[in-house]
């Protein structure tokens, strides 16, 4: 019988809540293992009523951090050892949650510029599909900046009518509409060079295929996942990410 691991998952979600139930799915798929023992204990506070987090970034909606800190404590409370954030713009919030959650909370983004910064050939150029609160935030800027890797970023105009449009039908259930919208803005920045793009945003996956991009589709929900069975002491994961 597999010893389990001493490390209870702890996901905070509901940004949105098909983001997070694809998250636990690409945490299943990631997990080796031929046996309902052999895969992690998890903890998942899915909650929808989290206030926008681009709204807040742009100073349009109200700040989300008590409700993560809440969905924090509930982890805790639940017995989390560690906790995920499914949502790259949430992340623009945790520095100022870390110190008040009292367990460690594994970077989706850090994990992602550690990732680009290991494949081979090199990758000099990653375009970026996200929120425009994330862009507005240099999550991404700042932690690929660390390692080197220059980003390419959609102009005003494919962000709010491409990116942001796609996130938005994905969000309301509608994915093929948001295939198209997503596959256009993936498109222009492998046009200003880009050798990886990256779905920096959970709900993009989800309506952007890997196979509609002709570089390599980065998805952070996957290399979250990746690291969390690392950490876990699982070994080599089920799959790599791109």
């Amino acid at each position: 019988m597999t010893t389990s691991s001493p490390e209870i998952i702890g996901i905070l979600g509901g940004m949105g809540p098909a983001a997070t139930a694809d998250f636990y799915a690409k945490l299943v798929s990631m997990t080796p293992g031929s046996s309902d023992q052999d895969h992690l204990r998890t903890v998942i506070w899915s909650d929808p009523t989290i206030p926008d987090r681009t709204d807040a970034l742009l100073g349009e909606g109200p700040d989300p951090t008590p409700w993560l800190l809440d969905g924090s404590r509930v982890l805790r409370e639940a017995g989390a050892t560690v906790i995920a954030i499914p949502c790259n713009t949430a992340h623009a919030f945790v520095p100022r949650i870390s110190d008040h959650v009292g367990l460690p909370i594994v970077h989706m983004i850090g994990e992602v510029a550690q990732h680009l910064a290991t494949v081979s050939p090199r990758i000099h150029t990653a375009g970026l599909l996200a929120t425009t609160g994330t862009l507005r935030a240099g999550l991404y800027q700042d932690w690929l900046g660390r390692f080197g890797i220059r980003l390419a970023l959609p102009d005003a105009d494919s962000q709010d009518r491409e990116v942001m449009a796609g996130i938005r039908a994905v969000k309301a259930g509608d994915r093929d509409g948001a295939t198209a919208l997503l596959e256009r803005a993936a498109r222009r920045l492998t046009g200003q060079g880009a050798q990886a793009v990256i779905a920096g945003c959970t709900e993009i996956p989800l309506g952007l295929p890997a196979d509609a991009v002709d570089v390599p589709l980065v998805d952070p929900a996957l290399v979250l996942a990746q690291a969390l069975v690392r950490r876990a002491g699982r070994g080599s994961t089920a799959g790599e990410a791109a």
